[in-house]
């Protein structure tokens, strides 16, 4: 015990003995969604077609990598209800290493309520996810992510963790992704971005952080750049992805796609860009295929796509291997 919080322990695998190619830091979380039938009415009922599914950034990611054929692991905080053994069992049976996820049995497990148009573009989305905020520091001194080749957190993490994460990477030889979630979370990260080898923002999250009254993308991701962050990956919905790394900035365009629901697409690209990163890809092809998964996201139901796999995005699964 470390507290109120037990490290999950599965088929026998010790915190201590494994090791794994992609291990995901952050948020897991139960998604419910309620999809208007016809354009919304404030202050009045309104009906919907509602679904509940799994969803939280870091466990979309890993989930999305599983699917790809990665070795993953994910390392977060749920409670002691159904909700939380539903999320597990639901992981563990993606072969998603589930061993570094600990329970909490005062706090429920982090809950997104996602209210949507017609046309399925997000209205309003609601978080209960006060359990994120025992990730902290301590919890992370537990962690061996000094064992994974990449580590991905999401800013689910209290700022005085992901400060210390990046601490922990500019000492290590893992290499960190960071995706920024929401503008107020991306003010979490500290001003020293040293450390942070990709980072994947929206407009919105790298206005936030280059502190930008008006969004100019381009502006935002050389500023984050010269903040520290190696590569950066400003997502912009259907325009497409701007790309900024030491070659300078890349615009790639989205392909046009039938929008059904959008909940999941950037997770859905982060997961398959650090597919091919992880595999040796260049940063333009393997926000490409990331973008790939994210347009098939979107023209789906699904938070996580249950066929996603390398077939599906047309990647040979060792095209890039090491």
């Amino acid at each position: 015990m470390t507290g109120p919080v037990a490290l999950r322990k599965l088929r026998g695998v010790t915190a201590n003995a494994t090791r794994h190619h992609i291990l995901c830091l952050g948020g897991a979380v139960i998604d419910r969604k309620y999809r208007g039938r016809a354009a919304p009415q404030f202050a009045t009922s309104n009906p919907v077609d509602a679904a509940q599914s799994f969803g939280g950034v870091a466990r979309n990611v890993a989930e999305t990598l599983a699917r790809l054929g990665v070795s993953t692991a994910l390392a977060t905080l749920v409670g002691e209800g159904g909700n939380g053994t539903a999320l597990l069992d639901h992981l563990a049976a993606l072969n998603v290493q589930v061993d570094l996820i600990g329970r909490n049995p005062h706090r429920r497990t982090a809950e997104y309520i996602a209210v949507l148009e017609p046309e399925g573009r997000l209205l309003i989305g609601l978080a209960e996810m006060a359990i994120f905020e025992d990730l902290t520091p301590g919890w992370l001194g537990k962690l061996p992510i000094e064992k994974a080749d990449w580590v991905f957190a999401d800013c689910n993490l209290p700022p005085e963790t992901l400060n210390t994460l990046l601490q922990r990477r500019r000492k290590g030889s893992f290499r960190l992704a960071v995706d920024a979630v929401s503008a107020p979370k991306a003010k979490r990260l500290p001003q020293d971005l040293s450390g942070i080898d990709l980072l994947f923002l929206n407009r919105d999250e790298a206005a936030a952080i280059a502190d930008q009254a008006v969004p100019v993308p381009v502006q935002a991701a050389l500023h984050i750049q010269s903040a520290g962050a190696a590569r950066v990956v400003v997502m912009l919905g259907a325009e497409g992805c701007l790309l900024a790394d030491q070659d300078g900035c890349t615009f790639l365009p989205a392909a046009a796609t039938t929008c059904v629901d959008v909940t999941g697409a950037g997770d859905a690209l982060i997961g398959g860009c650090l597919w091919q990163i992880s595999c040796g890809a260049p940063l333009t092809e393997a926000v490409a295929t990331g973008m790939r998964a994210a347009a098939l996201t979107i023209a789906s139901d699904a938070t996580v796509r249950p066929d996603m796999s390398p077939a599906l995005l047309g990647v040979g699964e060792n095209l890039h291997a090491r």
